[in-house]
């Protein structure tokens, strides 16, 4: 056995605090480097700009009012905002664009104006950072690209549901007429999605703001008089990458409760269905059970799992749909749950209940909302509610029913 006396324990150089505090030391300063130095701020700048307002919201009245709970039930914020005139609601959204432009129940316009409000705060701030010396050049060029994605956002026309800049970020946005649908689509994407992944110019459909057009495109497409709304819904913390995140619930369950509110905010008499790609399709079946009972269909596609063993163990009362694509690489991940790794069964496997969709046309993990796939047309009939034209992957007459 070959020895290396100079690196023994006895000779105690790698148990010394001191190295082992360098050492430290030494990562420390290597992460940050590779990261530009984006966690050093200003001290004036806050971490957490939606909480904030939030607290200042509790402490305020209007016009002599007290204001409801930023977190209060739709219905209490919907008579809330019924009460005020256009005035007084457009001066509640200036004063509170962060808090109004996230409460489920206020007027869906008026949530639109306080998200294009926060937003520019937002890209102010991005704006300033481009300058910062103490950020490396990568540590800058980090923020211009997030200023030129929250332009983006800005732009005339597009209808921002929702939006928290803190940590990546959040956001969700409309397609169509939400106010006036008459069954609303919901996209719930998987890891690796927040405010800089929000939409691509390359690879479009493939972000939730292109996901969400396409399937919108293709839903007017399908039955071209429904009036139908799509909401691009990345409003929840997803995990990064393809670790220990990834392979757990704790972000599915947080991001359940958040879909939840999101559904339960929706007029209760508009059918509404989920479609939920990836790690998304973890998060809508944690949230299967408790979902209001308009929201009819979950629909998932590449999915590691859905936190349940079979059909029956969602305890839902929504139609289950799921799809994969025959080169998806999902379908390598092991379908089991164990110690809290894993996401449980494959949906797609005939035992766990699911109606199986075809994915023809689809490539990769990210091809099901690709223009011309059968996956995107049938997430499209799925949406307008012609389920009796569905193209299924079996001949299993359960899927069609």
């Amino acid at each position: 056995m070959t020895s290396f006396p100079g690196l023994s324990p006895s000779f105690g150089f790698l148990q010394s605090t001191a190295w082992r505090a360098a050492l430290a030391l030494v990562v420390v300063f290597v992460m940050l480097a590779l990261t530009g130095w984006t966690a050093i701020r200003d001290t004036n700048e806050d971490a957490n700009p939606l909480a904030t307002a939030r607290s200042a919201w509790k402490h305020a009245t209007f016009h002599g009012r007290p204001l409801p709970d930023p977190k209060a039930a739709p219905a209490t914020v919907r008579a809330f905002f019924a009460s005020l005139d256009r005035t007084e609601q457009k001066q509640l959204a200036s004063r509170f664009p962060l808090v109004v432009g996230n409460m489920g129940g206020a007027p869906v316009e008026l949530r639109y104006r306080a998200n294009r409000m926060a937003i520019d705060q937002a890209r102010v701030i991005e704006k300033r950072r481009m300058g910062d010396s103490r950020l490396t050049p990568v540590g800058r060029q980090t923020a211009g690209q997030l200023m030129h994605r929250l332009e983006s956002m800005m732009s005339p026309g597009r209808q921002i549901l929702a939006f928290d800049p803190a940590g990546d970020g959040r956001a969700a946005e409309v397609f169509g007429n939400l106010a006036t649908a008459r069954r609303v689509s919901v996209v719930v994407p998987g890891v690796d999605t927040n405010l800089s992944t929000f939409e691509r110019t390359a690879k479009a459909n493939t972000a939730p703001v292109g996901m969400a057009h396409s399937l919108y495109q293709a839903e007017r497409s399908a039955r071209p008089g429904a009036r139908t709304a799509v909401i691009a819904w990345a409003d929840y913390t997803t995990p990064a990458g393809l670790g220990v995140e990834a392979a757990t619930g704790q972000l599915a369950e947080a991001g359940a409760v958040r879909l939840r509110a999101l559904t339960e905010a929706l007029p209760s008499t508009t059918p509404v269905s989920l479609f939920c790609h990836s790690y998304g399709s973890v998060v809508c079946g944690v949230a299967a059970r408790n979902l209001p009972s308009n929201v009819e269909d979950i629909a998932v596609a590449g999915s590691p799992g859905m936190r349940a063993d079979n059909l029956a163990g969602l305890d839902t009362h929504a139609r289950v749909w799921a799809m994969r694509d025959a080169d998806d690489w999902i379908q390598d991940v092991p379908y089991l749950e164990v110690g809290g790794l894993g996401h449980g069964a494959d949906p797609v496997d005939p035992a766990f209940g699911s109606r199986i969709l075809s994915a023809q046309g689809a490539q990769g993990h990210a091809g099901y909302f690709a223009p011309g796939t059968r996956s995107l047309r049938n997430f499209a009939l799925v949406g307008v509610g012609a389920l009796g034209s569905v193209d299924c992957a079996t001949s299993d007459p359960h899927c069609s029913a």
